[in-house]
């Protein structure tokens, strides 16, 4: 006793200290540094010139003929940095945190002005948009994914304080947008799309439990849920841009970061200080999740490392090449679980469950891409190269024993090699874009399966398909006076499926608006047909005769509509009202289950891995309201709300049943305030409405739990019940230090401060003696089909979830 006093005073002393000399210093006059280059948004020229400045501290530049700015002496603490020029559109970054550790890097792309009064001033607006996009887009800064409450740095899950976005409960952070399915998105990390951005991925979908993409790179995400652009092929829901900033061009520096579940460490700088035209950023995380997880007695331990990279070199004005690069490794372990003392049965009958029911598996990704970017005199061209490979493997045996029979062997692998080339011209107020991508597409599959053990059903077969994607596009744009229009058009082909080289059959037209009612108000509206194709899971399934049976796969329709009203009544605040509609033809709907593929994806392990028919319809319509407020006067914030339906057939075209993302109402709150001496708060709040889900067969469960260790839906009655509302609040609160060459972040993150019991379905387990043992309904040793079923109704309780994290600048 004496011993464990002299240890917590010693650590009360020592904690003491070192918040006296952190004052101590951060009193002092440490400042920090900003640096950029500012250019003109269509040419991607530099502009000789402009002038940045600091607003409120009387500090500011001007560009040289590179456009580049530096300057010195910056307060350390968040500022609003404006760049303006004669003739172009005063911009404004908002946030920009200045610290003593690193140089902070910015980029200001400036628009022409066009012909306006002298007296006027022209402000760019904060909200991204363009007139081919004029609506259906948000973008989130660095700085608000950095601080975002109950975040963990996941950009995955900051994205979910979006209008339209609810994403899922639980472990995971599925992106499931307007009431379409998780793999209806598309990702793309400085214009090389990339197929999943997510840790432990589920295979023919999109989600995971942690993101990939390590938040140190971003400059800005956007995220657009309509009115989708030309030059992006199969997105259905969403496309989100990740807009990665470059390496800092003034000298090297880092971070290093401890979060919720990992380490991160990032180096970043000129390649040579003589002649900065090359930079680089590099960094490499690594999980503790799995610590975390042992401790708290869940039954299974995730661990992952991952990298993320980014070289740029200017190779002359007209030229400039990036390399990007990000990559995973996953790994999946059982932890025995043991019962603890006074864990109620549904406990301990539910963690048991768990490890009854998850195989071991190991997966690895890679992505990596080079862009060429040429300027010419009115446009640009890129040129692009990328591949992307997967590798996923699952095995699982009865009871998780090896001696046991063989239940799960899955052995895939998913390679992209892809090129696109686009080409950008502007005459006047007209811009003309077009351009095409080939994708060469490999899928190799090794399966066996026992889906049920009375009668034995198994799914047993080896194969792969190679074959090409292809695809053409053109879009163009015109702005005169208030009004803005765009008109593009895509078509897409492949060589494997039955029609897949009939380019007509998927003409895919679009077409905004964008009209200016008054200096504040914009109404906005856009129709469009888009195509998505099936999964490499379902194109690559094969029967146990070994017939490629889904060659008849048809690509995914999307036939949508989108009208709202913009209001900006200040220059970092926004208003928007939308409504949306999309029609959907040709889903998979599963031969097995009878439910539509769209119901799928939200949790782990393969989606699509199936004979499929492509019948299946389905509608998701609704009206989004979104409040945003940039970083001014201390606070920045997000109030969202969307009501919606999403609704799919099976068989029965006619039949339109609530999906599995029918949530109907979605509410999001988060914002922040910034107090003196570097102090922070910020809180989120996410409130969904009732999921639908489908009821288990017990029966059928009963008998199958010795393969499946988890209860089989009724499919007979799909969706027809639904779960509590989900209610969250995570709270987060920073402290910044700044000494003379580093800087120092703590923070306290805790995610359902109020403990709200969160909702799940009922779950399907057996009942367990103190030995562990299975007790069975006629009394005999368990034989996988005769044990005593047990329903678990609701979790126990609300858990809150405390985190402290620190983040060092060097």
């Amino acid at each position: 006793m004496i011993k464990f006093n002299l240890i917590m005073t010693l650590r009360y002393f020592f904690v003491s200290i070192f918040f006296i000399l952190t004052y101590f210093y951060s009193s002092a006059q440490i400042t920090g540094k900003i640096a950029g280059y500012v250019k003109d948004s269509k040419t991607d020229q530099p502009i000789q010139g402009a002038i940045i400045s600091v607003e409120g501290t009387g500090l500011g530049t001007s560009t040289d003929e590179n456009g580049h700015f530096k300057i010195d002496q910056v307060p350390t603490r968040s500022h609003t940095v404006k760049a303006s020029f004669i003739g172009y559109v005063t911009q404004y970054k908002f946030d920009i945190i200045v610290t003593s550790g690193n140089t902070y890097m910015l980029e200001f792309r400036l628009d022409e002005a066009g012909k306006q009064l002298k007296e006027v001033k022209v402000v760019a607006s904060p909200f991204k948009r363009t007139a081919e996009t004029p609506l259906s887009v948000q973008t989130l800064s660095r700085q608000e994914i950095i601080s975002y409450p109950g975040g963990n740095n996941d950009i995955a899950k900051v994205v979910q304080s979006l209008p339209g976005v609810s994403g899922s409960v639980g472990f995971r952070n599925d992106i499931i947008i307007r009431g379409g399915a998780p793999n209806e998105n598309v990702y793309y990390l400085d214009g090389i799309e990339i197929p999943n951005i997510n840790h432990f991925a589920t295979q023919g979908s999109s989600g995971g439990p942690v993101g990939m993409i390590n938040v140190t790179f971003i400059e800005d995400v956007s995220l657009t849920t309509g009115a989708f652009n030309a030059r992006h092929d199969n997105p259905l829901s969403g496309v989100l841009q990740f807009k990665q900033r470059n390496g800092s061009s003034e000298r090297t520096q880092g971070n290093f970061r401890i979060g919720a579940s990992e380490a991160a460490l990032t180096f970043e700088g000129p390649l040579s200080k003589k002649k900065p035209n090359t930079t680089y950023i590099v960094s490499v995380r690594r999980s503790y999740l799995q610590f975390i997880f042992k401790a708290i007695g869940l039954p299974f331990l995730p661990s992952y490392w991952d990298y993320q990279y980014k070289v740029n070199h200017k190779i002359n004005d007209k030229n400039e090449l990036t390399l990007i690069g990000l990559g995973s490794i996953d790994d999946f372990t059982y932890n025995p679980p043991s019962r603890k003392k006074d864990e109620t049965d549904e406990d301990w009958f539910s963690r048991v469950s768990i490890y009854d029911r998850i195989p071991i598996f190991t997966q690895w990704t890679t992505t990596a891409g080079i862009n060429w970017k040429h300027r010419l005199k009115n446009g640009y061209f890129n040129f692009a190269l990328s591949t992307n490979f997967l590798n996923n493997e699952a095995t699982k045996n009865d009871s998780n024993d090896a001696s046991k029979p063989l239940i799960l062997r899955y052995r895939s692998q998913e390679k992209e090699n892809k090129l696109r080339f686009e080409l950008v011209k502007f005459v006047r107020q007209w811009r003309f874009s077009y351009g095409a991508n080939l994708i060469h597409s490999s899928y190799t599959n090794s399966t066996f399966n026992r889906l049920q053990s009375m009668p034995l059903v198994e799914v047993n077969y080896t194969g792969g398909i190679d074959f090409f994607r292809y695809g053409l596009f053109g879009q163009v744009t015109n702005t005169t006076g208030k009004l803005s229009s765009s008109l593009g058009m895509r078509t897409d082909g492949n060589t494997f499926t039955n029609d897949g080289g009939d380019l007509l059959k998927r003409i895919s037209p679009r077409v905004s608006f964008s009209y200016v009612l008054a200096d504040k108000w914009t109404i906005n509206a856009s129709a469009g047909r888009y195509y998505k194709m099936a999964p490499y899971t379902v194109l690559g399934f094969k029967n146990n005769s070994g017939n490629f049976v889904n060659r008849n796969a048809g690509y995914i329709r999307s036939d949508q509509v989108n009208a709202g009203i913009e209001f900006v009544p200040f220059k970092a605040t926004r208003l928007t009202v939308e409504g949306f509609y999309k029609f959907y033809s040709n889903y998979p709907v599963s031969n097995r289950d009878s439910i539509s593929l769209a119901n799928l994806g939200g949790d782990f392990g393969v989606v699509g891995n199936e004979d499929i028919t492509s019948i299946g319809k389905g509608k998701a319509y609704g009206v989004e309201v979104c409040f945003q407020q940039k970083f001014v006067k201390n606070f920045y914030g997000i109030l969202a709300y969307t009501f919606y339906f999403s609704q799919f057939t099976g068989f029965n075209t006619s039949d339109y049943i609530p999906s599995a993302w029918d949530n109907r109402h979605l509410l999001t709150f988060t914002g922040g305030y910034k107090f003196k001496r570097n102090w922070e708060a910020g809180v989120r709040y996410r409130f969904l409405g009732k999921a639908p889900y489908t009821p288990i067969d017990t029966l059928a469960s009963r008998l199958n739990y010795g393969v499946r260790g988890t209860g089989i839906p009724d499919y007979s009655k799909v969706n027809s019940a639904r779960i509590g509302v989900y209610s969250v609040m995570d709270v987060r609160i920073d402290k910044k230090w700044n000494f003379k060459k580093y800087a120092l972040d703590i923070y306290l993150d805790v995610q359902n401060v109020l403990r709200n019991i969160q909702p799940s379905p009922p779950e399907f387990v057996m009942t367990r003696n103190a030995l562990n043992q299975i007790v069975t309904i006629d009394g005999q040793p368990y034989n996988g089909s005769n044990g005593l079923p047990y329903i678990i109704k609701k979790p126990a309780s609300g858990t809150s979830i405390p985190t402290i994290g620190v983040i060092m600048e060097f």
